[in-house]
């Protein structure tokens, strides 16, 4: 009795999650600001309208939509299909919503998740390229994966034709679970001929999506697919693109989430090579050769061995302290964004425990709001 109580409350508690994605005019920024301000999703379809009116930067007719709560009809709909597909939906305020993801501004509210990849792991490598991939790019991207099985990473593509396919592919040949992020719904496939390939990314992967069923893989969605790709990874891979194109789409997006981005080279005056070398002409992508440049620029080879047996010997670590300290472990240097990803202090814990390992000479401060180990 208590477990079906558990399930109702977690079922209406959702219909308002989706609900909310549903509002016209409200988006995920205005989205996130309305359960700010209300306390939560349920909360904002309950609000008056004399206190909705009160929020910044949301208008009458938003605030129509939302009180007239046409939408939840449809939501309960989806509702249905999601528990017949074993989909799970996932807030942004949920535990196990992509971390990476949570913290860019732009992030959807909700994402629908089919598959067995832990969206939080430790390293999550981005892979893009041109629909229209030569041979030496569909084998440098299957060489690179293969270089990637000890990193023990999930690789994010986009599912689509050329390079995107050839990284899922090449993830399935070599055990490396690989997630397809959809600009289209979870009751179809696009390109329909990466169907058979979907469905074994589901058991060593997943689908990743921010749309319901019945939405169609219309042209508008795909830069807001490529930015929950850039999103959600550490580091981008782009292997072949023209000057325009999604993938430099995607590597922009990336840059401005202070992602790391690299580009294979390409011969000049190659249309799919000239996207690539653009952006190692211009320093928005270090240039990669292998996978020990991966290894080398995001600190990858730098383990434990940074914390001093000095350090753990004659200083008692507080819960808190050690947590931090973990992180130092994999890494001699973090930013403080990544520090707070890994860690999910609030801020202002973050900062205490920081300033005490600081005042006791275990880090030091360095430029660019990062850390490291004395």
């Amino acid at each position: 009795m208590v477990f079906r109580l558990i399930l109702a409350v977690m079922s209406e508690q959702l219909l308002y999650k989706i609900g909310l994605t549903l509002i016209p005019g409200v988006g995920d920024i205005g989205g996130k600001k309305l359960v700010a301000y209300c306390g939560g999703p349920e909360a904002v379809f309950r609000e008056k309208r004399r206190q909705l009116e009160k929020i910044p930067g949301i208008g009458p007719q938003t605030i129509d939509n939302i009180v007239k709560q046409n939408v939840l009809s449809r939501a309960e709909e989806e509702i249905a299909f999601i528990e017949k597909r074993n989909i799970r939906p996932l807030f942004y305020l949920d535990k196990d919503y992509p971390k990476r993801l949570q913290h860019c501004a732009d992030s959807p509210m909700l994402v629908y998740y089919k598959g067995s990849a832990n969206l939080n792991q430790q390293r999550i490598i981005g892979i893009v390229g041109t629909r229209n991939a030569s041979d030496y790019g569909k084998h440098f991207c299957e060489r690179i994966v293969e270089e990637l099985i000890p990193d023990q990473v999930i690789i994010v593509s986009g599912l689509a034709y050329g390079i995107d396919s050839c990284a899922h592919r090449a993830s399935l040949k070599y055990g490396i679970p690989t997630v397809g992020v959809l600009a289209h719904g979870l009751d179809r496939i696009y390109p329909y001929s990466n169907k058979g390939m979907s469905e074994k990314m589901i058991e060593n992967g997943g689908l990743l999506t921010e749309f319901m069923s019945q939405t169609n893989p219309d042209r508008e969605n795909f830069p807001r697919r490529n930015r929950i790709v850039a999103g959600m990874i550490d580091a981008l891979i782009v292997v072949e693109s023209a000057k325009r194109g999604g993938a430099l789409i995607t590597a922009e997006i990336a840059n401005s989430y202070s992602r790391d981005v690299f580009a294979v080279p390409g011969r000049i005056g190659d249309t799919y090579s000239e996207g690539c070398n653009y952006l190692i002409r211009i320093n928005k992508a270090a240039l990669l050769e292998s996978a020990a440049n991966i290894r080398y620029l995001m600190g990858w080879n730098q383990q434990s061995s940074s914390v001093s047996a000095q350090t753990k010997l004659f200083k008692e670590f507080t819960e808190d302290e050690q947590k931090i300290m973990d992180i130092f472990g994999q890494e001699k240097e973090c930013g403080i964004d990544e520090i707070m990803l890994r860690s999910e202090f609030p801020a202002s814990k973050l900062a205490g425990v920081l300033l005490t390992l600081e005042f006791d000479g275990i880090i030091v401060a360095l430029p660019g709001k990062k850390y490291k180990i004395v």
